[in-house]
């Protein structure tokens, strides 16, 4: 795949800040895999992602989504629901998403299905501010895969809005061109473990 990247300058970078803007496009519309459950949602019933909203707060550590930068991502619950709103529960981060989940399948909670930042259908943007190396959000409904078709970028030298970025890729080859430019490992999305989240 073939990709044009341009170098620009954020709106909300400061002066001294530097941008890396990365144009992806893909052919024909994308479409969004859609997930089929049986229980609890019904034979019938379909997982899509959503928009994350202006306002909106992280499920996990409380903090306004859209203020802060990096992949996002949510969970729908087969039997269970967040507190306080209608499902999906969302997340600021990667990471918060995968604690959150973490913590309620301890709990009993069954994941349906988890929706993460696609950097490879985003026009995403890499940024220097403060001596950080910051990469873009993305709330968008069509910004969204389920983890199960994911490959992402562990313990690189870029950041979300929890500190180093669990990075996604829907498509291997953009994973493993990400870590070599900036760092960190690939591996498959559904093999994130308790200790590697930990570990950031």
């Amino acid at each position: 795949m073939n990709h044009l990247v341009s170098f620009s300058v954020a709106s909300s970078m400061s002066e001294h800040a530097t941008g890396l803007t990365r144009r992806c496009f893909l052919a024909g519309t994308g479409t969004v895999a859609v997930v089929s459950l049986s229980g609890c949602l019904g034979n019938s019933e379909e997982i899509d992602p959503v928009s994350i909203e202006s306002g909106q707060n992280c499920d996990q550590c409380g903090m306004v989504i859209d203020q802060h930068p990096g992949p996002v991502g949510q969970t729908y619950y087969q039997d269970n629901t967040p507190e306080g709103h209608d499902p999906p529960a969302r997340f600021c981060s990667t990471t918060c998403t995968y604690r959150h989940r973490f913590a309620k399948e301890q709990s009993g909670w069954t994941p349906a299905e988890t929706f993460l930042t696609d950097y490879s259908t985003t026009d995403y943007e890499i940024r220097t501010d403060g001596g950080k190396t910051i990469i873009s959000r993305h709330l968008e409904a069509e910004a969204f895969a389920p983890v199960g078709q994911l490959t992402v970028v562990a313990n690189s030298d870029v950041e979300g809005a929890m500190g180093t970025a669990i990075v996604p890729f829907s498509d291997s080859a953009d994973a493993e061109s990400f870590a070599e430019e900036y760092g960190g490992q690939t591996l498959p999305a559904e093999d994130i473990s308790r200790e590697l989240v930990g570990g950031m």
